[in-house]
């Protein structure tokens, strides 16, 4: 069927997916070997082979329980590194798992690094080493074999929402005017963070050279905000320690070989800071640079030559970016100290724990909507297997759900609006129609000038207060306006970025809400208030969560206190 020019398919499944990354591929594989009848459906907005934050590979497993550690230890880890306020619940379901799912892992295929006595080889007390390369295509080969269905190309826009239950999405092919109306039981978010919304380190052609996925723009968030989802936790962006120009990770030197950290004057500085967590480490390079004592470095100079080879190894696994910086300046690893800076912040809930509220089960606040992966909120530090971890209790939670006798009964009752679809087919295709208006690529860069400029950016050194964020806000509302009546599409490759622009506003317009709302320093560098500078315990361990008003605009903020393993108790709270 097509409707002013766009073919429309309907599909109708069991279970529909939406994002073909780590999360949604274990979720869909644990579907269909727990319930092989059960029909499954991913959409995936790439190509599952090679998507989402795993796409280049990864050389370690960054969640594992080594001996010595539990799911416990795990938790106080996780804790400590997060000032404390995180949802225990949701870590310590995910710390019960990873071991599990490592295993299921390698039994896929994937080759791990082993000692002479056979375990896998440890990088810390809860890391062990992979070769993993491959790691994308071993997980989608998985998938593959599952029996679960596939839609790569696939841009996923809203939830089909049925008298406030979840019963589907609705999706636009990447490649040609096709339009997708997917009717399901029930739906699982796994469509991983947003990365764009802030100004990169590198400009023009290269802006796309980042840390995170540039490919993952928060349309998760977008959707189920737009759903009515009640969110947590967006102001603890996560910023990247990196390796400069190249943005390959640090903790292959810092914890692989035990790299010193130093300033331009060869000092090693953490030592003058409160800690060595996660957020500190960043922390601590910005003060260094603020004080006139950068930049700096992570020094492999004392490493031996053995170690030359071990290192690039590592990083041909994953960042081989860094690979051809050595070459091209015709240098050994430990030929020279490798300069550090911070990335542009990310909203993530798997190194933060920005997304979606949800109780143990993974149950977002929409009935019929479940979440996995960078998409939930409250549980930081899940990493890889923490991924697959919330993959599965959100499999066999949606699995559970659609077998309730009541669900199915109400599931046959609903009927899709033709009006609803009519509108949603119209608001995804509509900068195709325009004869005027303003291409994606501007409207992205207006953006990341507010974001950085006003919200806390690289250019500002991350810091925040509450004049440059009610800019922000205000900035915002109206770009937001602009982009509804002017974003225009040469062609459906612009349609996919002018919807990612579209999302990307959205996010940043709550994220503004969220730094605004917590008036106190929590999380160093990644929610760094110059206004508000010390951590307020007393007032503020609670969560800060949000749910945005579709028809109004508006986003209201709802605090949520910490109460341990009893934290989503009655989804109660002060407004």
């Amino acid at each position: 069927m097509k409707t002013d020019g766009v073919e429309v398919e309907r599909i109708s499944t069991d279970i529909v997916i939406v994002g073909g990354g780590t999360a949604g591929c274990f979720a869909a594989v644990t579907i269909k070997e727990t319930s092989p009848a059960t029909e499954v459906l991913v959409i995936e907005k790439a190509h599952v082979k090679r998507s989402g934050c795993l796409a280049a590979g990864v050389n370690a497993i960054n969640a594992y329980l080594n001996p010595g550690e539990t799911p416990e230890t795990y938790l106080d880890y996780v804790k400590k590194d997060s000032a404390g306020l995180v949802r225990d619940d949701l870590v310590l379901t995910i710390g019960q798992r990873l071991n599990r799912v490592t295993e299921k892992l390698e039994s896929w295929g994937l080759p791990f690094q082993k000692d002479e006595s056979g375990c896998y080889k440890p990088r810390g007390k809860r890391n062990v080493e992979i070769t993993g390369e491959a790691i994308k295509p071993v997980i989608a080969t998985a998938l593959q074999n599952s029996g679960a269905k596939i839609l790569n190309r696939t841009v996923a826009t809203n939830y089909l929402i049925n008298e406030g239950v979840a019963a589907g999405v609705y999706a636009f092919s990447a490649r040609e005017k096709k339009f997708y109306v997917i009717t399901a039981k029930a739906v699982i978010c796994a469509a991983g963070g947003a990365a764009g919304i802030y100004k990169p380190n590198n400009d023009g052609s290269s802006r796309h050279k980042m840390w995170y996925c540039p490919f993952n723009v928060g349309t998760g968030f977008a959707m189920g905000l737009r759903a009515g989802a009640e969110m947590t936790t967006f102001e603890m962006r996560f910023i990247a320690l990196r390796i400069k120009d190249v943005a390959s990770p640090t903790g292959t030197i810092a914890q692989g070989v035990k790299a010193r950290q130093v300033n331009a004057l060869g000092e090693e500085y953490q030592g003058r800071y409160e800690s060595r967590s996660t957020p500190m480490r960043m922390y601590g390079t910005v003060e260094e640079n603020k004080a006139g004592r950068g930049p700096c470095y992570l020094d492999l100079t004392h490493l031996p030559n053995s170690h030359n080879r071990r290192l690039k190894e590592a990083y041909l696994n994953m960042s081989p970016g860094l690979v051809l910086k050595w070459a091209d300046e015709e240098t050994e690893p430990n030929g020279k100290p490798l300069e550090i800076c911070g990335s542009e912040p990310y909203i993530v809930g798997g190194h933060g724990q920005a997304g979606y509220w949800v109780d143990s089960e993974r149950k977002t606040t929409v009935k019929g909507l479940f979440a996995a992966g960078d998409v939930v909120g409250g549980a930081p530090k899940k990493y890889v297997t923490g991924c697959f971890a919330e993959g599965e209790i959100a499999a066999l939670a949606a699995l559970e759900y659609i077998g309730q006798e009541s669900v199915r009964a109400e599931l046959d009752r609903q009927e899709n609006s033709e009006q609803e679809i009519t509108a949603e087919l119209g608001r995804v295709f509509e900068p195709l129609r325009k004869q005027r208006g303003v291409a994606p690529d501007k409207y992205e860069e207006r953006l990341q000038k507010i974001m950085d400029k006003y919200a806390g950016g690289i250019s500002a050194n991350y810091e925040l207060c509450e004049p440059k964020l009610l800019r922000a806000r205000e900035l915002l509302i109206t770009l937001q306006h602009e982009v509804k009546k002017n974003i225009l599409a040469a062609d459906v490759h612009e349609l996919v970025k002018a919807h990612e622009l579209i999302d990307r506003v959205l996010v940043a317009r709550v994220l503004v809400e969220h730094l605004l709302y917590r008036k106190e320093t929590r999380w160093r560098s990644y929610q760094e208030r110059v206004d508000y500078p010390r951590r307020d315990d007393e007032r503020w361990f609670t969560f800060v969560n949000s749910v945005y008003q579709r028809e109004s605009g508006d986003i209201q903020i709802i605090e949520r206190p910490w109460s341990g393993e009893t934290a989503v108790e009655g989804f109660g709270g002060r407004v």
